[in-house]
């Protein structure tokens, strides 16, 4: 990168209104380095320009998701300025932003590709020394957000006792545990009074049919049909009997 860095300075965390902004107070910034990466520096600072100006937490989840080669360097360099800052610093990683990071050019490597008619042509082997600071964010914004953080812990905590019922004055169904249900209420059934002669009419009817339509057919088992066969040739062998009698006399 030729010319004056003008990323240099530490900047403001990103806000919607604005880019950057530069601090005019002097600001203690952990910085760490990666030198000697071997990949282009004009690919490095287009994932640079993603997570300048926001909080380290932040940043960690753009990089996670980004899908460039130089997200993953960039991501181990963050981790590395953010522990330099818990460690010499005692500074919270909670409380970190990334406050100004730049790719430098490195050496660059020549190598040589074999081309027609025994010429050649030169590979260069980019290398760049990438540079990323954190610092810790203003007092003011820091207030900002642990009230923020209050008020939306208190707000979850009303939101949640006061969620059902305003859903169900709005007649949305809600979701509820088994053992907060409460079943539902039936309204009031009238009983008509029925007297015991009523009864015993409805009853004799019903009585009758089911006698009719109930038949059972019996099936002879199989002793009783032994018993029978044996009666039917009792009778057979007398009655050949009395014929042989009358025949001799």
């Amino acid at each position: 990168m030729t010319g004056p860095k003008l990323n240099e300075a530490p900047v403001m965390r990103r806000r919607p209104e604005s880019r950057s902004q530069a601090v005019k107070t002097p600001v203690v910034s952990t910085r760490a380095v990666a030198r000697y990466v071997r990949i282009s520096p004009y690919k490095v600072r287009q994932v640079l320009d993603l997570i300048r100006g926001y909080d380290a937490e932040r940043a960690q989840e753009i990089l996670k998701f980004c899908e460039r080669d130089a997200a993953i360097v960039v991501g181990k360099l963050l981790a590395s300025a953010v522990a330099n800052a818990e460690h010499d610093h005692a500074m919270i990683g909670d409380e970190l932003f990334v406050s100004a990071c730049y790719a430098d050019e490195g050496p660059t490597l020549k190598r040589w590709r074999p081309r027609a008619r025994g010429r050649a042509t030169r590979i260069r082997k980019r290398t760049c020394h990438i540079t990323l600071l954190v610092s810790r964010l203003p007092d003011r914004e820091l207030q900002e957000r642990r009230a923020r953080r209050a008020q939306g812990v208190v707000g979850d905590r009303r939101r949640r006792r006061t969620g059902g019922a305003e859903s169900e004055a709005r007649g949305r169904p809600t979701r509820r545990r088994p053992e907060d249900r409460t079943p539902a209420a039936t309204a009031p059934v009238d009983a008509e009074e029925v007297t015991l002669d009523e009864v015993l009419e409805d009853a004799e009817p019903e009585a009758s049919t089911s006698e009719a339509a109930i038949t059972v057919d019996t099936v002879p088992s199989e002793e009783e049909e032994a018993a029978t066969t044996t009666e039917e040739a009792g009778q057979t062998t007398t009655s050949t009997q009395q014929s042989s009698e009358e025949e001799s006399k």
